[in-house]
């Protein structure tokens, strides 16, 4: 589950558009929303994200804060904290007082908020699904579809304001029926973030167990 809230955890940012069989109006789309995240030094956002279980008809609501600073970011869920300086990961659980330690994967396949330059360089097939008008502003609709039939997603479904170029909500419909549904509630491009922001502070949480798995 970690590795699909940051799936759409990065979509918040933006992303690289060199994707195969794009759609030209998608390409043309996706260009310019990397072109402005990468213009920020930093960027924080506040999210919403539903979990809807299509197999057991459930649903859960989480609502989280992410920090981008280069390679470096802090996640904050209802239920954990990701932190990294982009060589250290540390997962902390916050009901089990629980920091997990582990390095941070280099990968270029990693699933990770740093990672957004590069998570769709390719194996997607994009494709424009038209505008709406959602509270006065107009949204682009677009549609990515994995070409490897492994991925444990079929279909990423992207809102994105037109104006501002940045992704408003996003929708990733996995295989095994477990739908992801995020919305972005406030985007903040250039915040403060102070380079203690990017490790975790032991001395901030008495009697945590550090489990260190390098």
């Amino acid at each position: 589950m970690k590795k699909d809230i940051f799936f759409l955890i990065v979509l918040i940012a933006g992303f690289n558009s060199a994707f195969s069989q794009a759609d030209p109006k998608a390409e043309e789309i996706l260009k310019s929303v990397s072109a402005k995240y990468k213009s920020y030094k930093s960027l924080t956002a506040t999210f919403k994200l539903v979990i809807n279980n299509e197999k057991d008809k459930t649903k859960e609501n989480q609502t989280g804060s992410i920090t981008i600073k280069e390679n470096r970011y802090k996640l904050v869920m209802d239920n954990q904290e990701v932190i990294s300086d982009g060589k250290t990961i540390w997962t902390f659980l916050k009901e089990e007082n629980e920091v997990q330690v582990n390095d941070a994967n280099t990968k270029k396949d990693a699933i990770t908020p740093s990672s957004i330059f590069t998570i769709y360089e390719k194996g997607f097939r994009s494709k424009f699904m038209g505008e709406k008008t959602e509270a006065g502003k107009t949204i682009e609709q677009i549609e990515l579809i994995p070409e490897d039939a492994k991925k444990p997603y079929y279909k990423v479904q992207l809102s994105i304001n037109k104006a501002d170029k940045y992704v408003m909500s996003a929708n990733v419909l996995n295989r095994n029926g477990i739908h992801l549904s995020y919305s972005v509630d406030k985007f903040t491009p250039d915040a403060p973030a102070e380079e203690s922001l990017f490790t975790f502070d032991k001395s901030k949480h008495p009697g945590v167990e550090v489990v260190d798995l390098r």
